[in-house]
């Protein structure tokens, strides 16, 4: 089963693939993921892509397919894999029909979910400074204010879920990543599922989709 999870920033792509994953054993492939961690490296490559991702900007289509392309040649998956923030652009989509060499998409599940949704959930998102658990101002919040509840570590918002630059965020996947909505759905395999309502409910959905195909 070849899947992709596609919607805009704060949709809840990541949670629900992590659901996904769990629940029918697909590799759960995140292009954020990847970068996120090639920035901590020390290299020409890391310092390029934070400084891309600080201002929420997309990265070079070039840069991306090519990571990506790497990545799904890996034996692992040979099974199956779930897209996470990958494709963004109507040319990587492209790129993706080139590298699967005929082996195709079975589904792209597209989470609906407002603007102002959008900006209410990334701008209430924190991370620990220590170990890296998520908190939410509004969802999910720690015990004490700014303090991890598991280590005690102080709790941060990373630069690119501040309001102004969640809004360029926007903009960009509106005018890069919309288009591939119709793309999608004028091959025939694209599923909507609304991203209100909580975590469940939506992978409920999502789950009914895949289901109707297996």
């Amino acid at each position: 089963m070849n899947l992709i999870l596609l919607g805009a920033p704060g949709s809840g792509k990541g949670t629900q693939a992590k659901k996904l994953q769990a629940k029918y054993k697909v590799l759960h492939i995140s292009t954020g993921d990847m970068f996120r961690k090639t920035v901590e490296e020390k290299s020409a490559l890391a310092e390029k892509l934070k400084n891309i991702m600080e201002k929420g900007k997309l990265v070079p289509d070039e840069l991306v397919i090519d990571i990506v392309s790497k990545r799904l040649k890996a034996d692992d998956c040979r099974q199956g894999f779930m897209l996470d923030g990958f494709p963004r652009t109507l040319a990587q989509g492209r790129a993706l029909s080139g590298i699967l060499n005929g082996n195709g998409i079975d589904f792209v599940l597209y989470i609906e979910l407002s603007e102002n949704e959008v900006v209410k959930r990334l701008s209430g998102r924190r991370l620990c400074s220590a170990c890296k658990t998520g908190y939410h101002v509004v969802f999910q919040p720690p015990g004490k204010e700014n303090i991890c509840d598991k280590c005690g570590g102080s709790l941060f918002q990373r630069d690119d879920d501040k309001e102004d630059i969640i809004k360029h965020r926007l903009k960009v996947y509106n005018e890069e990543t919309a288009p591939l909505i119709d793309y999608y759905l004028e091959s025939g395999i694209l599923r909507k599922v609304s991203g209100n309502g909580n975590i469940d409910k939506v992978f409920e959905q999502l789950c009914s989709v895949i289901n109707d195909k297996h």
